[in-house]
């Protein structure tokens, strides 16, 4: 890999820190990762709140060909998810890993178009397909993106970090006061724990203060 992307760089989120000066330079040195195949692909990984959406929306918009697949259409219906404490659950068990895994990973990463089928938050159900376009940039944005199972399908992997407290604060603002339960009582707490067994950001090439 680039002596740019040193494992764990730690860059600001508006203005950059030690190799990066500003996300114009990072997006020019993108190009200089090595693929594993015909499309880049990044995973920006962080808890609810951090900001990985804004980072990746900015990144898709000084960028060429990028598509941004998000994990929240990864999203199990509520008739999927376990009705019991985040603590008895499997780590990030209320996402479906194994379904981005195999309609857009596996695809791709065999140079084959990703398909899948977005979870719909308001009807709380599977709504329209999307093809995942290949040979350009291809982001996966959202929490648990970059665990275990999931990470050695990256060419380049990016942790966002954030105080625990602006998180929910962004949370709170976006989803409303009602969400507070939810928030404290389950995706926090389930974060927590993926955070815990996971560590994705240890393996991340890129961590990003989310806080800017």
């Amino acid at each position: 890999m680039d002596n740019q992307f040193k494992s764990g760089d730690r860059v600001g989120f508006k203005t950059k820190k030690g190799e990066f000066n500003n996300l114009e330079q990072l997006v020019r040195s993108l190009d200089s990762i090595p693929r594993k195949q015909s499309t880049l692909l990044i995973g920006i990984d962080g808890c609810g709140g951090s900001g990985k959406s804004t980072f990746a929306n900015k990144l898709m918009e000084k960028s060429t060909n990028v598509t941004v697949v998000h994990m929240d259409d990864f999203y199990l219906p509520s008739s999927q998810i376990m009705n019991t404490h985040p603590e008895k659950k499997p780590i990030g068990a209320d996402f479906d890993w194994k379904r981005i895994l195999s309609q857009v990973l596996e695809p791709i990463s065999h140079n084959k178009e990703g398909y899948y089928q977005r979870y719909d938050w308001e009807t709380d159900g599977l709504a329209e397909w999307h093809t995942v376009p290949i040979g350009g940039i291809v982001i996966i944005e959202g929490v648990y993106s970059i665990r275990k199972e999931l990470a050695e399908k990256y060419d380049f992997t990016i942790w966002v970090d954030c105080p625990r407290e602006l998180r929910i604060s962004r949370g709170l603002l976006r989803d409303g006061e009602e969400a507070r339960a939810m928030w404290e009582n389950n995706w926090m707490i389930s974060e927590d724990l993926y955070i815990e067994e996971h560590k994705p950001f240890e393996r991340a090439n890129l961590i990003v203060n989310g806080a800017k």
